[in-house]
């Protein structure tokens, strides 16, 4: 269910970030004759662009009722951006907030009526977006990034320090006008060829996407890594209530472990309900969409509708 057919109804939309950067994607109006209805904004993950399945969820939102604003994030895709495939979480989490701006804007829209969807690292900038932004009035992850500094604090003291020797490289080479320095996203042998995402799900779920996303490249940034590691949005999940929080994990997950996930989950404050899916950090997407894309959508219903 991917493609034209699965896209009717799907409106085309540009609208820029605070620094003029435009970001395109679409718009997706509720289905029914309700005047007014909320809208749910979504985030995709790592690299991820809007045609990897994005639009599968948008589409399920709008049978029910709900609008959806999908877009490319800055530097990927068909959005603009200074340096491409460079990911900034704090940038990311700055375009997301002007995208609920914009989705304020657009026909038929509640204001009042705001939802938050993120998968993976988009499950990380939605949680801190609600955090500090009371115009989010309801939020559902999946498979979301909580912690770069957990994630540092487990790599090896060696690999520290030569990827601390490569970050001070990168931006020495920067300053002297040289090009970003690149890394691959997935590599089909982590051991031989670094990368980001370094599981084998990680390598087959991007192949299989890029199939349905001509955009996407198999890159980023290295200072997107560096990045990464400054990235903590399971410190804000305790200022999302009392508004309600609904978190889809895989019991499978290799990249965001179901253990961290339940840890972090228990910070977050009531309302809040957590669903547990047999299967690995990718398969909500193909495998298990009907699970995961049902749990939010009632979810939404619920505290939106």
């Amino acid at each position: 269910m991917v493609g034209s057919d699965l896209r009717a109804g799907f409106e085309k939309v540009a609208f820029k970030a605070d620094d003029g950067t435009v970001l395109r994607g679409w718009h997706v109006p509720p289905q029914g004759d309700a005047p007014t209805a909320p809208i749910v904004v979504l985030h995709h993950g790592f690299s991820g662009l809007k045609e990897s399945y994005l639009d599968k969820y948008a589409a399920a939102f709008s049978a029910a009722g709900l609008g959806a604003l999908v877009y490319d994030p800055r530097n990927f895709g068909e959005s603009e951006g200074r340096v491409r495939q460079e990911i900034d979480p704090m940038q990311q989490l700055a375009d997301y907030r002007d995208a609920i701006t914009f989705a304020m804007t657009l026909p038929r829209v509640d204001p009042r009526r705001i939802g938050a969807w993120g998968s993976s690292y988009g499950g990380g900038v939605a949680i801190q977006a609600a955090a500090i932004d009371q115009r989010i009035r309801c939020v559902a992850v999946q498979v979301s990034f909580l912690s770069g500094g957990a994630i540092w604090s487990h790599i090896p003291a060696e690999t520290k320090a030569q990827l601390s020797q490569l970050f001070v490289g990168e931006r020495l080479a920067r300053a002297a006008g040289e090009p970003p320095m690149t890394m691959q996203v997935v590599a089909q042998d982590p051991a031989t060829t670094p990368c980001i995402l370094g599981t084998s799900d990680a390598y087959d779920w991007c192949m299989e996407a890029a199939k349905i996303s001509p955009l996407w490249r198999n890159e980023v940034t290295v200072r997107s890594l560096e990045l990464t590691f400054s990235f903590e949005p399971a410190a804000f999940l305790h200022r999302i209530a009392p508004r309600p929080l609904m978190w889809i994990a895989a019991e499978g997950d290799m990249l965001m472990p179901i253990e961290a996930s339940r840890e972090a989950f228990a910070c977050a404050g009531e309302p809040k309900q957590f669903v547990s899916l047999p299967c690995g950090h990718f398969a909500p997407y193909v495998q298990h969409f009907e699970q995961s894309s049902s749990a939010a959508r009632d979810w939404f219903l619920s505290h939106l509708l």
